[in-house]
């Protein structure tokens, strides 16, 4: 589904592509017990976080949770099951401290630019915003670089972000206690407003 408000604003906005196929290895052999998505922060799943803030942005999204060989299969295949989406967005499943209003963000780039590539304090995030001039390279991915080709061979603009949560991922246990931490944080002050605001873009 989509908003009126994403309607109104963006005419045909980008599907957000969420990947929630991955087996995780890395969180159980660092000690992590069961699927990382499914571990529970401040009485959620990692997942359910992403998910809610997908659905706060208003933007419509697509939940990829079958099994693939690797995120380049997920994301083809996500692709594939979209394909009147306008562009699309992709974001992993296990950025639960992604803000809404960084998707939003990312789909006004993507109006311009074929594919845009969020950046917070000089690291390279997600989601990764892609137009529909690149869905048959979208749609060719295999293996587990995901879409870093297509990323090089466009040319992405980088959008500056102020959302940590767009280079939060969660890999490992440690990853996953310093974000349970993060959110403590966050449910004892009110620092949200530090996460979300984009400031400018790199050409």
């Amino acid at each position: 589904m989509v908003s009126s408000g994403a309607r109104l604003l963006l005419g045909h906005p980008p599907t957000v592509l969420i990947l929630a196929s991955g087996r995780g290895e890395r969180f159980t052999a660092s000690g992590g017990q069961g699927n990382k998505l499914q571990a529970m922060l401040q009485g959620k799943t990692v997942l359910q976080h992403t998910l809610d803030a997908v659905r706060a942005s208003g933007l419509p999204f697509h939940l990829e949770f079958a099994p693939h060989p690797g995120m380049g299969d997920a994301i083809a295949a996500a692709v594939h099951a979209t394909p009147e989406a306008a562009g699309w967005l992709i974001l992993p499943g296990d950025l639960p401290l992604i803000q809404p209003a960084t998707l939003w963000a990312v789909a006004h780039a993507l109006e311009r630019q074929a594919v845009v590539l969020p950046t917070f304090d000089g690291q390279r995030g997600h989601p990764v915003g892609f137009s529909t001039v690149c869905r048959d390279e979208l749609m060719g991915l295999r293996g587990n670089q995901g879409a870093a080709a297509v990323v090089r061979a466009r040319g992405a603009m980088k959008l500056v972000v102020t959302d940590v949560g767009v280079v939060t991922d969660i890999d490992t246990l440690d990853d996953f206690n310093g974000v349970a931490q993060l959110l403590a944080r966050k449910a004892t002050s009110d620092g949200t407003r530090a996460w979300t605001l984009p400031s400018k873009t790199i050409l």
